[in-house]
């Protein structure tokens, strides 16, 4: 495994050093000599940051908070029932949805399915191509299939 810096790969001594001694390999490329000491002494490092990091957050919040500063988005109702009600705007038509049921059933990938609906010039909800996953989502929310 590369990692870009020794720091970004956690900031947690424990898992660091499970993870050396489960024989993953892995380098650092902001140190690519480093050695076991050097990678142990540097995530004792890192994890030290993340707790100072952590305290600082947490001081400058409270801080804002006992000056009065209201914390968080002050709009949040308004801009998740604006949300809900763009996506429930933006179901797409019936016709489409058949297409896909009809290329997922003949066994085609959504790669596949969503590269025949862009050569179709078949537009996507937000105006633009097709994806594999625009074409899954599209799919599973006609039939109900919540998808991450």
């Amino acid at each position: 495994m590369v990692i870009a810096k020794l720091d970004r790969l956690a900031r947690n001594v424990a898992f660091v050093a499970n993870l050396m001694e489960s024989g993953v390999e892995f380098q650092a490329v902001d140190m690519p000599y480093a050695n076991k000491l050097t990678i142990h002494i540097l995530a004792a490092v890192a994890e030290h940051e993340r707790e100072a990091i952590s305290e600082r957050t947490k001081a400058a919040l409270g801080a804002a908070k006992a000056r009065g500063t209201k914390l968080g988005n002050p709009r949040w109702k308004a801009s998740l029932s604006k949300a809900r009600a763009a996506r429930s705007q933006n179901k797409p038509p019936h016709e489409v949805i058949e297409t896909i049921k009809k290329k997922s059933d003949a066994g085609l990938t959504w790669r596949r399915i969503a590269a025949d609906l862009n050569g179709m010039g078949i537009i996507s909800l937000r105006g633009g191509r097709w994806h594999d996953t625009t074409a899954k989502r599209a799919y599973h929310s006609s039939v109900g299939i919540k998808v991450a």
